[in-house]
């Protein structure tokens, strides 16, 4: 077998893996009863066939994806029984005539497409509309006679009605379930990002591969505290103020950002210090000290949800003492050798305490957490400081409009993705019907769902789709032949929703694979068939995947290289202005008036660097005479992440610094800096080259001597009185040593992007 024949069977095996975690057993049970119901009430009734109309809006209502507050996901709920109950209608209305379905498929697609400018929610809600449409035109619907049509449109907006209300009760037994749950997830991913530190700490074998990990775990993080931020917005919204609850949460949820960044720190200090000899005498604490701290921010996670106080710290505390411990005794050892001691081994030495420092730090932010949490137990009254989270003075109405407004152009991809939607599912519909295709509507269904903004979406998702598609076919074909009898094909059916709805969130592929049956079985349910549907179901997959793919690839594409340039502009202008508040804070020594401006512009420069990186991600994805070189992209957000991480760092030490001593070049450094991204903004903006590199090096040379007088000068200190107390040398040795290590970091970053960028631009 060759390496590309083994990478692709390995992908493959890939997409059946299980995600680590456990099976969300509270939605398996809670789909059984969902659907359990409506089809209980039709076996008792006889009425089995009709009652698959409120079971199948039911399902529909309960697979819209919300993350949020119940007030959210209730509004949602809602939203998609009126938008079902809605194309139920329309489809009644138009289904005997297909001069009418054609034009009614593509109106109905299209402006669900459309509903995602809206958001995930909202193009959730369209999504299982859309998919009742399809679903009714085929099985449902016959405007035979008015009350026929009352007696389904009732029956489907009764099915949604029962998911909302028992989904409402069940959230009473859990009041504030969501808002746990989704800051007990942002320290769950900041658990396994701090792990991947402890990675770095032993000096992975393959470094681009872990940069790549903790990137992609770093923006893990960032989501996941951009999601939880708008949840306590959407609390504070409702409540008109936060309560004694929601002032606990939003510094539980800002205290994930604080060590997000003493990660980044962490992370920057280690791979400094890992090219010094030093490193490996503290290498085996560090690494346990990092691996302690991991679990107590798991622990943490898991103390959020269950409202619990958080032992087991012990482990942790004794890590970091250990650290501490050992570290003094190398420092001793090493001042004891004063004679031959280089400013090259002090150099390493203060890069180590900071390294210790950092995670003592950080072991005293999560003790604090802890005793948040355990105060939120048991409702005490803490103080906090006044947290800067407002909701937007903006009206919905108003946004909602200007959203359609600003995006009802060929220039924005969610349009041109809904009108490629509306156009392929047309098309689908179009064939089905005029070769009178046997159950040709799922040539319709699986266009209309794997269809994705981008190519590379619709590619995963159409291979993932037909590949659980002929795997479910399978088993569904083996259990009609075995099963005979509808109660029993019923019971198997809620088997297969509640062991598919438990696995989703771990396997979206086997997800997929036993959905298929359970939908075959459904219809059978409906309609009687046999083991051929199974068959019918695997290739119109197969057509309906392949119609997918061709839209995608030609009903007029955006490709990624196209939109690249504008995304790189704004992340490299989003870095820039947080250098500059972060050096601008060294030169002017106003630290305590530019925190909160620091804090903003970081968050603002993270999400954009998240954005580039899920950009080059599509990049990747997609055809590859279109792709275009890779290696540039990919070197170009490793080393524009770095600078972020470097600044981020610059932007810690801000708090130790006094601003008594300064480099005679730190200005004419920083704005040729600034001046160089400035460029490198414009040359993306214009396509056009950038301008030559300033004289970067001249400058850091003489930031270089000035730190070597200084090192040089603290060395003779410690010759005189080994035990002299604080000094003016010693101060401004503390305080410029890491200001001149990132310094030279980020002028070898910025030498980079500017030479990449000039290569991508030629």
């Amino acid at each position: 077998m060759s390496f590309t024949d083994k990478r692709a069977a390995g992908w493959l095996l890939q997409q059946f893996q299980l995600k680590p975690g456990k099976p969300d057993i509270f939605s398996g049970l809670r789909s059984l009863l969902i659907l359990g119901v409506p089809i209980g009430i039709g076996f008792i009734t006889g009425h089995a066939a009709t009652s698959a109309i409120a079971t199948m809006a039911a399902w529909f209502v309960g697979m819209v994806n919300v993350e949020g507050t119940y007030r959210q996901k209730a509004i949602a709920m809602i939203a998609a029984t009126i938008g079902i109950t809605v194309v139920f209608l329309i489809a009644s209305l138009v289904s005997s005539h297909l001069w009418l379905v054609v034009p009614a498929t593509f109106l109905v697609i299209f402006i669900a497409g459309l509903a995602g400018l809206y958001g995930s929610v909202a193009a959730s809600v369209s999504l299982v509309t859309s998919i009742m449409f399809v679903i009714a035109l085929a099985k449902f619907a016959s405007f035979s006679n008015l009350s026929t049509l009352i007696q389904n449109s009732a029956l489907c907006l009764a099915g949604g009605m029962w998911t909302t209300i028992l989904s409402s009760g069940l959230w009473v037994v859990r009041p504030d379930a969501p808002a746990k749950q989704v800051v007990a997830k942002c320290y769950d991913s900041l658990s396994k990002f701090v792990n991947l530190a402890r990675e770095r700490a032993l000096n992975p074998q393959d470094p681009q591969e872990w940069g790549q990990r903790f990137l992609q775990a770093q923006d893990i993080v960032i989501q996941d505290l951009t999601f939880a931020r708008s949840v306590w917005t959407a609390m504070w919204n409702r409540q008109k103020g936060a309560n004694l609850r929601g002032n606990y949460l939003i510094v539980l949820i800002e205290d994930v950002n604080q060590i997000l960044n003493s990660v980044v720190v962490l992370s920057e200090l280690l791979a400094i210090a890992s090219t010094g000899e030093l490193y490996f005498r503290l290498q085996r604490e560090i690494q346990q000290a990092i691996e302690q701290l991991a679990i107590a921010v798991q622990m943490l996670s898991q103390a959020i949800v269950k409202e619990r106080s958080l032992v087991g710290l012990g482990d942790s505390d004794r890590s970091i003492e250990a650290l501490e411990h050992q570290s003094q005794v190398l420092r001793a050892q090493i001042i004891n050798q004063t004679i031959n001691l280089h400013t090259d081994e002090y150099a390493q030495l203060l890069n180590l305490k900071k390294i210790v420092a950092s995670l003592t730090n950080l072991a005293q932010q999560i003790h604090t957490d802890a005793e948040i949490v355990a105060d939120f137990k048991q409702g005490k009254q803490r103080r906090f400081a006044q947290r800067n989270i407002s909701p937007s003075s903006q009206s919905e109405r108003s946004a909602i409009i200007d959203t359609l407004r600003n995006n009802f152009t060929f220039d924005s991809v969610l349009f041109r993705h809904a009108l490629r939607l509306a156009l392929v599912t047309t098309l689908a519909e179009l064939l089905a019907s005029v070769l009178q295709l046997p159950r040709g509507y799922w040539i319709t269904l699986t266009a209309l769902v794997a269809l994705k903004p981008n190519f590379g979406g619709t590619s995963e998702t159409t291979v993932q789709r037909v590949i659980g598609t002929i795997l479910g076919g399978i088993i569904s074909i083996a259990l009609l032949l075995v099963v005979k009898n509808q109660l029993a094909i019923a019971v198997c059916f809620l088997l297969l929703v509640f062991t598919a709805t438990s696995l989703r969130a771990l396997s979206y592929s086997t997800f997929i694979i036993l959905l298929t049956p359970a939908i075959i079985l459904l219809l059978n349910l409906i309609s009687a068939g046999d083991w051929k549907i199974g068959i019918l179901r695997i290739v119109d997959s197969f057509i309906g995947g392949v119609l997918a793919l061709l839209g995608s690839y030609l009903l007029f594409p955006r490709w990624e290289r196209q939109q690249l340039p504008a995304q790189l502009e704004k992340t490299i202008r989003a870095n820039l202005a947080y250098f500059q508040q972060v050096i601008a804070t060294y030169l002017q020594r106003k630290q305590s008036t530019s925190t909160d401006s620091i804090n903003t512009l970081r968050y603002q420069a993270a999400l954009e660097n998240a954005n580039a990186t899920a950009a080059a991600q599509r990049l990747f994805s997609e055809p590859r005479h279109v792709q275009g070189e890779i290696e540039p992209v990919m070197t170009l957000m490793v080393y524009i992440r770095g600078f972020f991480s470097s600044v981020t760092t610059l932007a810690e030490d801000i708090r130790e610094f006094s601003g008594e001593y300064q480099f005679t070049d730190l200005n004419r450094l920083s704005d040729s800096i600034i001046q160089v991204l400035e460029n490198l903004a414009t040359a993306l903006q214009q396509g056009q080259p950038p301008q030559k590199l300033p004289a970067l090096d001249n400058y850091l040379e003489a930031i270089h001597d000035q730190i070597q007088q200084l090192h040089t000068a603290r060395l003779s200190e410690i010759a005189t009185n080994p035990n002299t107390s604080t000094t003016p040398t010693l101060q401004a040795v503390r305080e410029q040593t890491p200001l001149s290590t990132e310094l030279e970091r980020i002028v070898n970053e910025v030498k980079v992007i500017h030479c990449v960028i000039a290569r991508m631009q030629q």
